[in-house]
């Protein structure tokens, strides 16, 4: 092509661009119209600076988006942005990469985005992770006091993550609620979790903003309605066989190589919301489940300890129970099987709760496929009973 078909400064042909605009719009459930008037207004953008941080995470987030179908993708976020401080990514260290930092928030107060990947701990002083010497919540604090929108990219920035996982021995925890606490200033935040978000997820929301000096619609939970309004379990490609009641009971049974449901493996789908079915990883290629594995629930919060998806292998002592340890075991019945059809909503019943136990066993309401024992029963009834509260 000439150089008049050719946006000027890069190397992006003008089809590719359109085709890029078009596709975060759509992965923002807006008119696919609106494609190419984003690609008018962006190629001519100026290009918005941008500190990204790292704190407690394992760079999954980082990687995710140096994937989001490359190159052209990746070259268009780079040409878009000026990344001016990360640690991975950028070619200064020490002092001079400080340096950097530092001049940006000075020159471009107001202006520039701050991206926040991995948990921030707040134990001991902060004294569990430092940056030049500085604690990550001082840090994060003075970069949040000038910044334009914050970006909480992936869950352990948007809700702790695995670092906040009990015990939590860094006193770990997330920007929303640093913000709630006031101990970090408050600004326009979106929360991008998964581990690690899906690339294009990130490079939408971005473009977004861009485009719009706005986020788009947000949940309670500052996410993107369009990315996260649904769960994974209701786009899932193996929903059909969930409705007929086929499942697969073994990874390497025969209803597994058949492509069966997973939820008796301990599919978390009906309890996650992102969408991994529809936009898929790998340029589209597949996503966890469709690839044989359950949805771990990586992009909600508390996954790591809501209701185990990795088992011991050896039974602990019996324990007495307790009123406590009985809404914990319901909680994890309601989860394993009722949320499927009553999904996540964790509002109270319109029956009472030790009423419910009574019409299972006399099979006037469904039990969802399964069979509960007395115990269980009792069990969920208690944690019913905590719905609302």
């Amino acid at each position: 092509m000439g150089p008049s078909s050719t946006l000027a400064g890069t190397r992006l042909t003008r089809r590719t661009w359109l085709k890029l605009c078009t596709a975060a719009a759509s992965a923002l459930a807006m008119p696919i119209s609106l494609g190419p008037v984003m690609a008018e207004v962006l190629a001519t953008h100026k290009r918005r600076p941008v500190i990204w941080l790292s704190f407690q995470e394992c760079t999954g987030c980082t990687e995710s988006l140096t994937r989001a179908d490359a190159p052209t993708l990746e070259r268009l976020l780079f040409e878009l942005l000026s990344l001016d401080y990360h640690h991975s990514l950028q070619a200064a260290a020490g002092e001079a990469a400080e340096n950097a930092r530092r001049r940006t928030m000075s020159e471009c107060r107001g202006e520039y985005l701050l991206v926040v990947d991995g948990s921030i701990p707040t134990g001991a002083g902060g004294g569990y992770s430092t940056i030049a010497g500085i604690s990550n919540l001082d840090l994060l604090r003075d970069c949040a006091a000038a910044a334009a929108a914050v970006f909480a990219l992936g869950t352990c920035a948007a809700f702790g993550g695995l670092p906040m996982a009990a015990p939590n021995p860094t006193g770990a925890t997330d920007v929303a609620t640093l913000m709630r606490q006031g101990r970090i200033p408050a600004r326009p935040l979106v929360n991008l979790p998964g581990c690690p978000p899906i690339p294009e997820t990130i490079a939408a929301v971005l473009l977004h903003f861009l485009m719009f000096e706005r986020f788009p619609d947000l949940d309670e939970l500052n996410r993107p309605r369009a990315i996260y309004g649904t769960t994974v379990h209701e786009r899932c490609s193996r929903y059909h066989h969930f409705i007929e009641g086929r499942f697969a009971e073994r990874f390497d049974d025969e209803a597994a190589r058949r492509g069966w449901c997973l939820l008796r493996l301990g599919c978390r789908g009906p309890l996650t919301h992102n969408a991994c079915p529809t936009l898929r990883w790998n340029q589209g290629t597949s996503y966890p489940i469709e690839a044989g594995h359950p949805c771990i629930g990586c992009s909600e919060p508390g996954f790591w300890d809501r209701g185990s998806f990795y088992q011991t292998l050896r039974s602990e002592p019996d324990h007495p129970q307790t009123a406590a340890s009985a809404v914990e075991r319901g909680a994890t019945l309601f989860d394993d099987s009722c949320v499927y059809c009553h999904l996540p909503s964790r509002r109270p019943f319109r029956t009472a709760p030790t009423e419910i136990p009574a019409l299972l066993r006399r099979g006037e309401i469904r039990a969802h496929r399964f069979a509960f024992t007395d115990a269980q029963l009792a069990d969920l009834a208690e944690y019913l009973k905590t719905l609302g509260n």
